[in-house]
């Protein structure tokens, strides 16, 4: 085929690609998925939310806990999302340390704050309010630079079990992934790996 212009020297051409560069570009917006997560509105303006990035080694860990967790339980759509998070970059984690707010609202069914702390085990609504406030935060970056997201509650179950976010409860994660096509959707129910597979 006939060339209409010079021939360069292949050494010349500075070129960033984006499959190389896919890490560090999602790392970014995780980064700033965090900041959203902590910018949130919170219940009175109390910040009790922690925030936490899993990468690398530890969403294998994460992976190997989760098959455990759904062979123990017999959940097993948990072992189908422990299959699922490999093929993430990077998982936000949120969650929020348990405080009564004082409020008496009767949102979490007791009638007052003091009834329901006697019960320590039953969180206090407006921590819960605060975690899907920050979820939903940080998912609208995640789409604002569309990047792939998901919220699932199975790897937070386990993040909790495993006290991650140390002294942390009701905790949710938010897989992210940059491909040509989302791996958070559309997933095959029956995949699973088993202990073995997983790094």
């Amino acid at each position: 085929m006939r060339s209409y212009v010079q021939e360069t020297d292949p050494s010349n051409i500075m070129l960033i690609n984006e499959r190389t560069t896919r890490t560090e570009r999602l790392l970014l917006v995780a980064g700033e998925m965090m900041t959203a997560a902590r910018t949130a509105p919170k219940g009175k303006g109390i910040d009790i939310i922690e925030v936490a990035l899993a990468t690398g080694e530890t969403i294998g860990l994460l992976s190997k806990a989760m098959l455990e967790y759904s062979s123990a339980t017999g959940l097993g759509f948990i072992a189908r999302d422990a299959a699922n998070i490999l093929q993430a970059e990077a998982i936000v984690l949120v969650g929020t340390r348990p405080q009564s707010q004082g409020l008496n609202c009767g949102y979490c069914g007791f009638d007052t704050c003091e009834e329901k702390n006697h019960i320590p085990g039953v969180p206090c609504a407006l921590n819960t309010v605060d975690v899907g406030i920050a979820i939903g935060s940080a998912c609208a970056v995640a789409a604002d630079h569309r990047v792939d997201s998901r919220v699932m509650f199975s790897v937070g179950r386990v993040a909790q079990e495993l006290d991650i976010l140390q002294g942390c409860s009701q905790i949710f994660a938010i897989p992210i992934s940059c491909s040509s096509k989302s791996p958070f959707f559309d997933r095959d129910k029956g995949a699973a790996v088993s202990a073995t597979q997983v790094v």
